[in-house]
């Protein structure tokens, strides 16, 4: 497994939603059905890297992944996996917290290992930063994972620039991912290079640097919730949405493709070569998003400056 395999995934299937309900005890033959109809959309689409995380449906949406691929001999040493610790759910008298120390970290992995049915995780995302974690630690943590062979690379997730570089400083292997939330939908990602010097730029939130850290070091950029909860593809509840909807429907025709494809190529456009993360267990709603892999974005200059102004619902400054 090599770093350029996973900086030039054009899209990922995320599995969140796989697993069934939350509350749910376990995972039924019913969600194992519906997880290996998803995957095999996404597959059917040309995606080959899948991202899920521990805390997914409380680890079902683990479970039923592996449970695919006991069913479905070759498909490991075809695809990535990608998989995240470091959020741990309430419980009893506990309240939902970060977690990113060295025997916590171990300790989730070997646990998402049996649950996946594998011998290693290809990418391992540290999910959110924990105030508490001591970088060294983490470090002795992740390293110790990779000599062993039980994971071949790292990334982090929710993470900026200052954060991700003070990891590195301790780590011996690259961080080759930044998993972030980038849609046409949260665009503090690119506002944030354009608000430099306006009063707007206070309330953005979104860590000035952060991209072309992630550029200039080799990180591969991912977003999560890249299709803004298809509300520029479903229902909208704003004027600035349904004028964003209709401009992304009219430009899906011309184009010859589907609305979902124009919202992915929006962040595919951008030259950080961003790859966006889909969700959907309905199989007709991920074929839907194809064109994202096998076509590049064909969005001029103009259409996509014109979809950022229509959905931010003011002209830029």
């Amino acid at each position: 497994m090599t770093d350029s395999r996973v900086r030039t995934e054009p899209l990922l299937y995320g599995a969140m939603r796989l697993g069934g309900t939350k509350t749910a005890e376990s995972a039924r033959a019913a969600d194992v059905d519906e997880a290996e109809a998803a995957v095999n959309a996404a597959l059917d689409c040309g995606i080959t890297m899948f991202d899920l995380a521990d805390i997914y449906r409380q680890g079902r949406s683990e479970a039923v992944f592996g449970a695919v691929l006991d069913r479905t001999p070759g498909l490991r040493e075809r695809i990535v996996i990608q998989t995240k610790c470091g959020i741990r759910l309430a419980d009893q008298d506990r309240p939902g917290r970060y977690d990113l120390r060295g025997p916590v970290i171990r300790q989730r992995v070997e646990e998402s290992l049996t649950r996946l049915r594998t011998d290693v995780i290809d990418v391992l995302l540290l999910h959110r930063p924990d105030p508490l974690a001591d970088p060294a630690e983490i470090a002795e943590a992740l390293s110790a994972l990779h000599r062993q062979g039980l994971v071949r690379q790292f990334g982090v997730s929710n993470m900026g620039a200052a954060q991700i570089a003070h990891l590195q400083r301790h780590l011996d292997v690259p961080l080759v991912a930044n998993q972030l939330e980038m849609s046409l939908g949260r665009r503090g990602w690119v506002e944030a290079g354009v608000l430099v010097n306006t009063p707007a730029a206070a309330t953005n939130g979104f860590p000035l640097g952060t991209l072309e850290h992630c550029v200039a070091n080799g990180i591969h950029l991912q977003s999560w919730g890249s299709l803004a909860q298809g509300r520029y593809t479903g229902r909208q509840e704003t004027p600035a949405e349904h004028a964003t909807a209709q401009l992304v429907s009219t430009l899906a025709r011309q184009k010859d493709t589907t609305p979902e494809t124009i919202v992915l190529w929006w962040l595919q456009r951008h030259p950080a070569r961003i790859a966006p993360v889909i969700g959907s267990t309905r199989p007709d709603r991920i074929l839907a998003c194809r064109d994202a892999v096998r076509r590049k974005p064909e969005l001029s200059h103009d259409e996509w400056y014109a979809l950022w102004v229509a959905a931010r619902g003011a002209a830029l400054p």
